[in-house]
């Protein structure tokens, strides 16, 4: 029996959990792994992973792995913005392989990056393979699982979703990119500067929403203030001492003319509980019917993220060529068996 071949294109906590999982799974294995930070380039596969994994040698560079034929899938964990990782999906499609990113722009990257969007999907039509950006968030939970509970509605006025959650199983570069551990002063100027972004993948996730839905944005409008922690807060990778920021509340308002008709908030930072904060998932949907969705606690980010990826495996590879969105491929839905005997070109 065939088994699907996956390349891991970066190894950090979402990457490395993503090998976790593979290795628990049937039917599916890791021929490949990249990573540029020196703690783990030239280590095992299992070294790095603190498990037992193939006899595979982690590398610097993708010469060597990302070549035609060398696997089914690539699995590219290594940034936020499609631009970011603009190189690295073109080498994969160049070598003809299909590709999962958890990139959160390339969820919807026509939301702000049309020509590469574009670019993107030319590149991976002609190659015969699909790509497609997905995660918790864009991906899920503020996006693709409100597009499937408006399937019950014959009718949409606006949409209000929330999601409050914990930072904590996300690494350096979601820190960084949150302003977690920094000055007020230094949050402030980050935001400014654009160093501090917030939540990534609030225009892709009303992109996604919108052209599912056929409603007309003309304009998106965002707030992100600093969640200041009273507390000392620590995680794997930051240490947030009080008056230190700990989050950022970002809001997007997305409007068709002067009527509101998407709001999503994101209050996001590490480690709530310690401040006795509820995380939890709320969608309301003004509509025929009315439709009103709380998850509590959040779906977890980190183990979501990792899921999804994973969970998208067969679904990427069976799709038609090009640029792919969650709102274009079946529901996502937990693998639980042989993932070879889902996936066309492996089954006996």
């Amino acid at each position: 029996m065939k088994k699907v071949r996956v390349i891991l294109w970066g190894l950090g906590a979402m990457g490395g959990g993503m090998a976790r999982l593979l290795l628990q799974k049937e039917g599916i294995e890791i021929v490949g792994a990249i990573d540029h930070h020196d703690t783990r380039v030239g280590k095992t596969l299992s070294a790095v992973l603190g498990v037992s994994a193939p006899n595979l040698e982690v590398q610097a560079g993708p010469e060597a792995t990302i070549v035609a034929g060398a696997a089914e899938i690539v699995l590219v964990c290594t940034g936020s913005f499609t631009r970011e990782v603009l190189p690295q999906l073109e080498l994969v499609a160049a070598a003809k392989m299909n590709c999962i990113t958890i990139a959160e722009e390339m969820a919807y990257p026509e939301a702000q990056e049309p020509q590469l969007a574009a670019k993107l999907d030319a590149a991976f039509k002609q190659a015969g393979v699909s790509l497609l950006g997905t995660g918790i968030n864009p991906g899920f939970v503020l996006d693709a699982l409100i597009i499937a509970l408006s399937g019950v509605c014959t009718h949409v006025e606006s949409i209000k979703a929330v999601r409050i959650n914990d930072l904590s199983p996300f690494g350096p570069t979601v820190m960084r990119t949150q302003g977690v551990g920094t000055t007020v002063e230094d949050f402030n100027a980050g935001i400014s500067s654009g160093h501090i972004v917030g939540h990534v993948g609030f225009p892709e996730s009303i992109g996604l929403i919108a052209s599912a839905l056929g409603l007309k944005i003309d304009r998106i409008e965002e707030v992100k203030e600093a969640i200041i922690s009273n507390t000392y807060r620590e995680t794997p990778h930051i240490k947030v001492q009080p008056g230190m920021v700990a989050g950022c509340k970002h809001i997007a308002y997305a409007y068709h003319g002067d009527k509101l008709v998407i709001t999503l908030e994101h209050p996001q930072q590490v480690r709530p509980e310690v401040e006795q904060i509820e995380t939890g998932d709320y969608i309301y949907i003004t509509g025929t019917p009315n439709i009103n969705m709380a998850i509590k606690p959040e779906i977890p980010g980190g183990i979501g993220t990792i899921a999804m990826a994973v969970n998208m495996i067969p679904a990427v590879i069976n799709a038609a060529p090009g640029l792919c969105t969650m709102a274009e491929l079946p529901i996502p839905r937990a693998l639980m068996g042989d993932i070879s005997q889902l996936v066309a070109g492996c089954r006996q």
